[in-house]
């Protein structure tokens, strides 16, 4: 049986779609994950030390800074709470520039930073698997997207 052009058309605009929904998932997952990652990314030049969690609200978990170099001590600084933040804990963190925010680093700060990106990777080999009947590409996207969930989950 012949296909129409009709029916090519819609194929490949049903394939154009999903790609531009793949695309549109990646870049928010990225765009989201670099708000934090780039603190931690392009630490130099700022402030390094580490905080103790002296106390947790219901978004935010504060302790003072102790400063790792010339940096000055911070009586009071804020984490994004975390469950792997717990009073007494001690982490290391960078200081947001102009700001009294953190971001945790090392190994642990890294891979939660990029939590969005997996969470993006995962869906994204949703619409791959399904929408652009890729099935190779949407299992190496899942399982790309599930590491890094899982090693963040194992790190923190």
């Amino acid at each position: 049986m012949k296909r129409s052009s009709s029916h090519r058309a819609l194929v490949y605009a049903r394939s154009a779609a999903m790609g531009c929904i793949v695309l549109l998932l990646l870049v928010a997952g990225v765009l989201s994950s670099w708000s934090s990652a780039h603190h931690i990314v392009l630490a130099k030049g700022r402030e390094h030390g580490t905080m103790t969690v002296t106390g947790c609200g219901a978004d935010v978990c504060t302790g003072p800074f102790a400063p790792s170099g010339q940096a000055a001590a911070r009586p009071r600084v804020t984490i994004e709470k975390s469950v792997a933040a717990r009073r007494g804990d001690s982490f290391p963190v960078v200081v947001k520039p102009g700001t009294d925010d953190v971001v945790r680093t090392g190994t642990p700060g890294f891979l939660h930073a990029w939590v969005p990106l997996g969470g993006a990777l995962l869906l994204a080999a949703l619409v791959i698997g399904g929408g652009l009947r890729l099935p190779r590409i949407a299992w190496g996207t899942g399982v790309a997207g599930a590491t890094l969930l899982v090693a963040t989950f194992i790190a923190l």
